[in-house]
């Protein structure tokens, strides 16, 4: 059986394109081209006008000269009068007398432009005189002298008809017909066209060489930026980079962007990283832990009521544990994002400080919490709502878990011009200036026993650092060892004005996109029921 012939399609080959350097310097060049042709063109005319009425003059003038010459006349004009007249004989040069020659009249001057034909005609039409071979030009008696534009000789010309007066009785004589090749003109033209060409030439080449030039300087960051994207293609991690410019202009902020976007970029790649690793590491052990009851359970333990209870009740121990575990690397990968999802949100700080005070009053009825309030006042801030209210019940929840003998909690509330603060204090086992840095890191506990058996995963003040960051606020930490801790959280505060145009753009937002989604914590709503769903260690 034949098997179908399988088409393979050539290698296609690459389109040439040019640069964008060759797009500039040849649209740079075009523009100068443009604008010196336009200019060129002007100038070109407004010479070739002024030339072409020094012609129409000189016809005029030779007219005049003619007529002037003529005019003495009384009677018709016959070949030997105008002759004698027009072509005078060279005059011999007399002692005592100016002496003279041909050239210093009027009347020969104006015959010997080489490029005008000066013809005279009787009353009856007929050719008296002509300077030269007379050009193929009808004559027409005229009325008045004018000169007009009229082909000649296979070109352009100019025609200056006249008729001759006599001055004695004012009886027209004769007439005179003046013909102009234009043949300076035209030579005068095409000298004038081939320098514009030339000097044409000359300004695009010159305005290709300085725009090439240019345009490598100008887009010499192009080529770092190219560079820099190609390394991050081969290699996500790579610490290359677009080489910072002092330039102001529009391609030093996209420099500056492009390295931003490349920062963020590998920080989320970081992250994503990091939330695999540590839900590799934190899901091992119970994973293990509920593995090895599974198999004690199917080796012997299904007959042993004690065996099986015990095992049943450890997996469900580990279950709620990774349960939670999930739940705050969720919360934390979320509070990654707060740049990208909560930057319109605005909250009263005032309204939530008291809600959760009264909460956790009501849920710990055992504890003593004090609010010193010396705000009083409604204080808002760029923060969702709901992270403010994660945030502090990770931090009032610490506290209540890592008192000792004195029960109480202390919540203090204030705020400046610019900054409202809220301080958690505890007065229980405190923390040890080694570990005092180390609290906010994911999964670290002070001490991994006691803090196994009050519950949490080590990553709640991890996710209350990474909230109070994304919102450009600050947390610290002042402890000493079996005298207490306290958390100190600062917000930026938001003006009347400003609250109202980011409350503006949330709802533009919301119109957009249908609602936006949030972190909802359930660490109150839990609290009665299981404090390992919500619970962190003081020192995570």
């Amino acid at each position: 059986m034949r098997e179908p012939d399988v088409e393979t399609e050539a290698p296609q080959k690459a389109a040439f394109r040019f640069s964008l350097k060759w797009k500039w310097t040849i649209a740079t060049t075009a523009a100068v081209l443009v604008i010196f042709s336009v200019i060129a063109i002007l100038i070109f005319n407004s010479f070739m006008t002024v030339l072409m009425r020094q012609e129409r003059s000189h016809v005029n003038d030779t007219l005049n000269v003619v007529i002037e010459k003529l005019e003495t006349q009384s009677q018709d004009l016959d070949s030997q009068s105008v002759n004698s007249l027009l072509r005078p004989k060279a005059v011999t040069f007399q002692q005592g007398k100016d002496p003279r020659t041909p050239y210093n009249n009027a009347v020969i001057t104006s015959l010997a432009r080489d490029s005008q034909t000066v013809v005279v005609y009787n009353r009856a039409g007929q050719q008296l005189f002509s300077s030269r071979d007379t050009p193929n030009v009808t004559f027409k008696a005229a009325t008045k002298q004018h000169v007009r534009s009229q082909r000649v000789q296979n070109g352009p010309g100019l025609i200056g008809r006249a008729p001759i007066h006599s001055k004695k009785n004012n009886r027209t004589i004769g007439y005179v017909q003046v013909v102009d090749t234009l043949q300076d003109y035209r030579e005068t033209r095409t000298t004038l066209i081939q320098v514009v060409i030339v000097l044409g030439l000359i300004a695009a080449l010159a305005a290709a060489v300085l725009s090439y030039i240019l345009a490598s300087f100008l887009l010499r960051p192009i080529d770092a930026i190219r560079e820099t994207i190609d390394a991050v293609r081969d290699d996500p991690q790579t610490d290359q980079r677009v080489p910072e410019s002092k330039r102001s202009d529009e391609l030093g902020d996209l420099t500056e962007l492009l390295n931003d976007m490349i920062d963020t970029t590998q920080r989320y790649i970081d992250q994503q990283q990091q939330f695999v690793e540590d839900v590799s590491h934190e899901l091992r052990t119970p994973v293990a832990i509920i593995q090895g009851h599974m198999e004690m359970l199917d080796r012997w333990g299904k007959d042993d009521p004690e065996v099986l209870n015990e095992s049943i009740q450890a997996s469900l121990q580990e279950t709620k544990r990774m349960k939670s575990l999930v739940q705050e690397m969720l919360d934390l990968q979320r509070a990654e994002q707060i740049e990208i999802t909560f930057t319109n949100d605005v909250t009263d700080v005032t309204e939530v400080v008291n809600q959760v005070y009264d909460n956790f009053k009501m849920i710990h009825p055992d504890f003593i919490f004090i609010l010193d309030d010396d705000v009083h006042e409604t204080v808002q801030a760029q923060i969702y709502r709901n992270h403010l209210e994660q945030i502090l019940i990770i931090l009032l929840d610490n506290a209540v878990k890592y008192s000792t003998t004195r029960k109480e909690v202390h919540l203090s509330y204030e705020r400046d011009t610019r900054n409202v603060e809220i301080a958690v204090q505890d007065f229980g086992e405190g923390i040890s200036q080694a570990n005092r840095e180390r609290v906010f890191n994911r999964f670290y506990r002070v001490d991994k026993a006691r803090s196994r058996t009050k519950g949490g995963n080590g990553l709640g003040l991890s996710i209350a650092k990474r909230l109070i960051e994304g919102y450009h606020g600050n947390i610290t930490i002042e402890s000493a060892v079996g005298h207490g801790s306290v958390f100190r959280i600062s917000l930026p505060i938001l003006s009347a004005k400003a609250a109202k145009t980011l409350e503006r753009k949330k709802q533009q937002a919301q119109a957009a996109n249908n609602g936006i989604p949030g972190i909802k914590s359930e660490l109150l709503e839990d609290a009665p029921k299981d404090d390992t769903n919500h619970d962190t260690s003081p020192k995570d």
